[in-house]
């Protein structure tokens, strides 16, 4: 069975994107920074650790609009360009009603998200992320999520889209791992206990 994680940089007061899905605040520096070098690489391993992606329609739209040829730019950094081919191979599963196409190792699910990903962690296969609120609560609330990655930044956006949703019932959660990037950006990594 693979084990299914939500990870995103998220602000201290718990959102994942500040009002009109403004996403300037997650490098850690304040409005329209970038992540640090550390934290990119760490999100750059993750990504290469990936078995498969799973991503709401939003998310998608934001990571394939630059991702995909982010290599080719001129400027790019040796970090970026690694990023943009680790993404381009890693397998994703975009769900979305609206959706229509998708590329780069992608395959689009219209149907019931909550069935498909129940299906894909019965499969045997690598970890699977799961990103953007949306598809992320979904899960939530049926109980698929096996860890929860916080990267906080230390920043308070005063409202956007929150990181969790409101659930029926109490999850308890372990916490497995701790970690510090520059400027002050903290990860928690906990194990929801079944």
């Amino acid at each position: 069975m693979r084990k299914l994680t939500f990870a995103m940089n998220v602000s201290l007061d718990g959102y994942i994107a500040a009002r009109g899905d403004d996403l300037g605040w997650s490098g850690g520096d304040g409005p329209d920074s970038s992540p640090g070098d550390e934290l990119f690489r760490w999100w750059s391993d993750r990504v290469a650790a990936t078995g498969l992606a799973l991503y709401g329609r939003k998310l998608w739209a934001n990571m394939s609009s630059h991702w995909p040829t982010a290599d080719q730019r001129p400027g790019a950094t040796p970090a970026e360009k690694e990023f943009s081919r680790r993404w381009r191979d890693m397998p994703k599963v975009v769900f979305s009603s609206t959706t229509s196409t998708v590329d780069w190792n992608t395959r689009l699910v219209t149907g019931d998200a909550v069935t498909e990903i129940t299906r894909l962690k019965a499969e045997d296969g690598g970890p699977m992320d799961i990103g953007g609120a949306t598809l992320a609560a979904a899960a939530m609330r049926a109980g698929l999520i096996d860890e929860y990655v916080l990267v906080t930044v230390p920043v308070l956006v005063g409202g956007g889209t929150p990181f969790f949703t409101a659930l029926d019932s109490w999850v308890n959660l372990n916490l497995v791992e701790t970690r510090t990037f520059p400027g002050g950006v903290l990860l928690t990594r906990y194990q929801t206990r079944r």
